[in-house]
């Protein structure tokens, strides 16, 4: 029997006495300018890492990643495999909501239900599971649906929500962002988390305050935090260089030597662990109703190789950007140095095969991207469609906020699309094999949103899905992501810089790895 545990249960009057004793006075407000707006206060609206993130401050799951993004306890206390399908969580004790209700085994048994229904946008994030049984108010069994090594990985991002909140609200069954269906939680929240949620005007402002009562030892000041989308990279900076915001997570790569220079601002730099790629329409129609090319391997060939990702790093990310040859960063597990050669770009090569393939003439494509969803995401597009242009193709580039766009990429409206992935939460390349490269079945290919099939990645998924050996099945992942670079499943761009600036009367403010700012770790 495998076993984890953490003997302490850390309880609320505890916490709030070490707060007292050794843990920095509350304080402090924060305004956070972001460059886009969080998609939903509904956490199982919409696979968004972005919006998972910024809920995290609100929601907890029953573990969580730490500093070193290492997996600890958090609304479980300890966990242990019981049979090869089974395992047994004992929960933390006087936790309550920011409501005041207790937190108990029926809301992690009725959260488990809710992101896993059929209707779940969410649910591909919990590939594995099956079911879960209530042993007694601070203890439940999780039933997999067979053997699976990274349950805990899945779920440091499955938030609990309260059970009786919940019925009381009608919100039992989760609401769907793409879809446009909407609910209670849609625009309210109600977690264990160390902040509070207070008021939400979409597009314009989200409002929390810090939870007093956090279960946890606060490592924190901040009382209040404003979260205010500000699209506009040229506003954005202007307002944070006059000190009417003091944090964002996007600076513009154009505007960092400008920043620095500023007095009152410091700038966080690092490497993201997201990949931005590009995926294609593999139905038998592009969306204009026309036969699709982009199934002809020589095609995707071709708008591969015309791609100059030197080009777009050097002058589009002003240098600061990792060129990708495969579709996680290096950091990730199943990662393969000898896949991450990047494709050398050649123009009459590829002007060659699609002459070979039929399509000399070029064809008409839709290309959509949105405008903020990645760093200079707006401008990368256009670089790639005036290199297709050169050699024949007719991309019409289609620009929008995520609003728009989103739902046209993930309902099949886009014959070309971007896309990033950071493995998160997962934090393993099995997360890009079950949720984008394996075919749409079930809880897999919630991502796929070109419509491809490819037997042997699904097989390798499957059976990497299975393996408690690590080696073996990073072996297996490897190899999928080798078959995913020879068949051009998805076009791997880059590893996108991140940059943080934060204003410079902070005393700590942690910039991680995953590109998710942790409030609860901030002190001013």
């Amino acid at each position: 029997m495998i076993s984890v545990k953490n003997l302490g249960r850390t309880t609320m009057a505890g916490a709030l006495s070490a707060a007292m004793l050794s843990g920095p006075a509350f304080a402090e407000e924060v305004t956070w300018g972001a460059a886009r707006d969080i998609f939903s206060m509904d956490p199982y609206s919409y696979g968004s890492s972005y919006t998972i993130s910024f809920l995290n401050h609100v929601y907890e799951g029953l573990v969580r990643y730490n500093e070193d993004l290492e997996i600890e306890p958090a609304l479980a206390v300890s966990w242990e495999i019981t049979s090869p399908t089974t395992w047994r969580f004992e929960l933390r004790e006087d936790v309550t909501y920011h409501n005041g209700n207790p937190f108990t085994a029926d809301d992690v048994i009725a959260s488990l239900e809710r992101v896993s229904a059929d209707s779940s946008p969410l649910k591909g994030n919990l590939p594995a599971y099956k079911s879960a049984t209530k042993v007694d108010d601070y203890t439940l069994d999780i039933e997999l649906t067979g053997t699976y090594p990274l349950l805990l990985n899945d779920l440091t991002n499955i938030h609990i929500f309260d059970k009786e909140w919940l019925v009381e609200n009608n919100a039992e069954m989760p609401t769907d962002v793409a879809a446009g269906v909407e609910g209670h939680a849609t625009f309210n929240a109600n977690g264990t988390g160390p902040f509070k949620f207070v008021s939400r005007t979409p597009d314009v402002e989200t409002i929390l305050e810090v939870n007093e009562g956090w279960w946890d030892d606060p490592q924190h000041n901040i009382t209040r935090i404003e979260f205010r989308p500000i699209t506009s990279a040229a506003t954005r900076v202007s307002a944070l260089l006059s000190g009417e915001i003091d944090f964002t997570e996007a600076v513009p790569v154009q505007d960092i030597p400008r920043i620095e220079s500023a007095p009152n601002v410091d700038v966080l730099e690092r490497t993201d662990l997201r990949t931005v790629m590009l995926g294609m329409n593999r139905r038998p129609e592009l969306t204009n109703g026309e036969e699709n090319p982009m199934n002809d391997l020589r095609v995707r060939q071709a708008m591969q190789m015309a791609i100059n990702k030197d080009l777009i790093r050097d002058k589009v990310m002003r240098g600061k950007s990792r060129n990708a040859g495969t579709l996680v960063a290096p950091s990730i597990p199943g990662y393969d140095e000898a896949l991450d050669a990047p494709i050398e770009t050649d123009v009459e090569k590829a002007k060659s095969l699609l002459e070979e393939a039929g399509y000399g003439d070029g064809f008409e494509f839709t290309f959509v991207c949105a405008n903020a969803d990645y760093v200079s995401e707006e401008q990368i597009c256009q670089a790639i469609a005036s290199m297709w242009s050169r050699i024949g193709l007719k991309p019409q580039l289609d620009i929008g906020p995520s609003a728009k766009q989103t739902p046209k990429q993930s309902n099949g409206e886009a014959d070309v699309y971007t896309l990033g992935w950071a493995t998160l939460p997962m934090l393993d390349t099995y997360s890009i094999l079950a949720q984008v490269l394996h075919s749409k079945e079930g809880n897999f290919g919630v991502f796929n949103w070109g419509g491809w099939t490819n037997d042997k990645i699904d097989e390798l998924t499957k059976a990497a899905s299975v393996e408690m050996d690590r080696e073996k099945r990073l072996a297996m992942e490897t190899e999928a992501l080798k078959v995913a670079r020879e068949q051009i499943i998805m076009i791997p761009l880059h590893q996108q810089p991140m940059a943080w600036a934060a204003a410079s009367d902070f005393e700590d403010f942690p910039q991680f790895p995953d590109n998710k700012p942790r409030f609860w770790y901030v002190t001013r």
